[in-house]
């Protein structure tokens, strides 16, 4: 009996090494799912919407992953929660290097400083909207 015992331990470790990639390979798959997302939305590259990405997480205190997951769900039409929608635009000003701490609501020249040395304009319809 101890003999089973002993094979079925590294089995059980096998299976759950095994949902465990599992798990990461979906994970993986949503994020740069969400990374495209953010990329067509923002103008960014790759990288930056990655950038974009773990800055909207990290300051709105929301997981990466489900960040991704309401992410990918809004083109369909799904709502982005509050935080997330004032975030994004935060988010790609931020890895594009246009920071600033002037709320949204301010002129356009006052918030990405006109003249200012690799400064862009927002990307177009980046402007995040709740849904009615």
């Amino acid at each position: 009996m101890i003999e089973s015992e002993e094979q079925a331990d590294p089995l059980r470790a096998l299976r759950e090494e095994m949902a465990q990639l599992r798990r990461a390979v979906a994970s993986h798959s949503l994020v740069d799912r969400a990374i495209g997302v953010v990329v067509a939305v923002g103008g960014l590259s790759p990288e930056q919407g990655w950038e974009a990405l773990r800055h909207v997480s990290q300051h709105t205190n929301v997981k990466l992953r489900e960040v991704a997951d309401l992410l990918v769900r809004w083109p369909a039409g799904d709502p982005l929660p509050e935080a997330i929608r004032r975030a994004l635009p935060v988010a790609v000003r931020h890895v594009r290097g246009d920071v600033c701490d002037v709320p949204e609501n301010e002129p356009e020249a006052r918030r990405h400083g006109p003249g200012r040395p690799g400064a862009q304009p927002p990307a177009p319809g980046l402007r995040v909207r709740a849904r009615p």
